[in-house]
């Protein structure tokens, strides 16, 4: 794995052939274009994983979370032998939702519906007039389950199967995460969910650009000075960042460069780190020493996407430490204000005639590398220019 100041990486490719595409962008009708949209979401997205949240926000019997995703609705739960099961919150009887609100904690799943229940194991117990249903088969009637994985900690589950496990994606970075004791986190608050009038690929796109920091992100520039770096493997992004010892002359940087005490588990090299990962293809964590916030870029139309995110930290009571915490969510949310900016320019600039593709610099390993996977998974990827309308029904995967 080759790095410059950027921490360049050779980029990654889905084939072993070459991509004569490899230096430039995707082209621009892809962000906006329907047909793409729905077709990137059948075969990028629903064989990807998502997180759903962390197993310490079901610590009980009967403990869930939900998470929509693709007009889908799963929920995980916690079940009497202390397992975490996810399954489709759909009664098989008529479609209903079944887990209302975003968490909560119940005895059993029970449909508001018609009152079908099911065990916390996703049994189908309860039938209100039963014997009336002359093909019910209760034993074959439960909730449908979805595949599930938990990854130090958190709780990730996917409506597709095929692909790397979450483990296999981010074996090479694994041993850096393992520090962070994320088995431990607790959250912070909760979800918070944030519309933008964007592709969901340009949240992704900006997230692992290296060479926007120096120029959009001021702060970010006072702390790491030229420290910030990119890499790229085949499933995730690292990007990364070293404090400095120079007081920032902003007053929410300097007190946290100044509050920031030492965590008595991280390695030495680790205790001024801001660590990045972006897992493919729109899971971020963002890992600082004080704190973990995990990301996700859910698609809700080809120019409309949620950002869902929110922030864990380990049981730390020290003043430092809250105070270091709450300056951290004052930085980012000023860095979170300029992405905004930024990825709406974006999108309104690619609604123009007069722009496809644009290059991309040998450093912009992570672009070349998400870039490379779109074109592999959908062909028309590569045209320069939208096809005719109806292009997507004769669309066949690549081989």
């Amino acid at each position: 794995m080759e790095q410059t100041s950027l921490g360049a990486t050779s980029p990654i490719q889905s084939h072993n052939t070459p991509d004569p595409d490899a230096d430039w962008s995707l082209p621009a009708w892809l962000y906006n274009d329907p047909e793409f949209f729905e077709l990137e979401m059948a075969r990028v997205m629903r064989p990807s994983w998502q997180v759903v949240c962390h197993v310490s926000d079901v610590p009980e019997v009967g403990a869930f979370h939900t998470l929509d995703f693709l007009g889908e609705s799963v929920v995980v739960v916690r079940g009497e032998d202390n397992e975490v099961r996810a399954f489709s919150n759909v009664c098989r009887h008529r479609g209903s939702r079944v887990a209302d609100g975003p968490s909560g904690c119940v005895r059993k799943l029970v449909c508001p519906y018609h009152a079908w229940s099911y065990e916390l194991d996703g049994r189908l117990t309860g039938v209100p007039l039963g014997e009336t249903y002359p093909a019910l088969q209760k034993e074959a009637m439960g909730l449908a389950p979805v595949e599930m994985e938990i990854w130090r900690g958190f709780i990730f589950v996917r409506l597709e199967g095929g692909g790397p496990s979450v483990a296999e994606m981010m074996t090479p970075y694994d041993h850096e995460v393992e520090a962070y004791r994320f088995e431990d986190l607790k959250a912070m608050g909760r979800v918070t969910l944030r519309p933008r009038p964007v592709n969901w690929k340009n949240v992704a796109d900006n997230y692992s650009d290296g060479l926007h920091i120096r120029v959009a992100h001021p702060g970010l520039t006072r702390l790491f000075g030229r420290s910030y770096g990119v890499e790229a493997q085949p499933w995730v992004d690292k990007m990364w960042g070293f404090l400095r010892d120079r007081p920032s002359e902003n007053l929410s940087e300097r007190l946290y460069q100044a509050h920031l005490p030492k965590v008595a588990h991280l390695p030495e090299p680790r205790q001024g780190q801001w660590l990045y990962f972006k897992l493919w293809p729109n899971v971020a964590f963002d890992i600082y020493p004080d704190q973990v916030d995990f990301m996700q870029f859910l698609p809700i139309s080809p120019t409309e996407t949620l950002i869902r995110e929110i922030a864990y930290a380990l049981p730390d009571e020290r003043r430092e430490m809250r105070a270091a915490r709450y300056l951290n969510w004052r930085i980012n949310r000023q860095v979170n204000a300029e992405d905004t900016v930024l990825i709406e320019r974006v999108q309104q600039g690619m609604a123009s005639p007069n722009f496809d593709v644009g290059p991309l610099s040998d450093t912009e390993v992570c672009l070349r590398g998400f870039a490379g996977k779109m074109r592999a998974l959908i062909p028309e990827a590569r045209q320069r220019r939208a096809p005719a309308p109806g292009w997507s029904r004769r669309s066949q995967p690549a081989s």
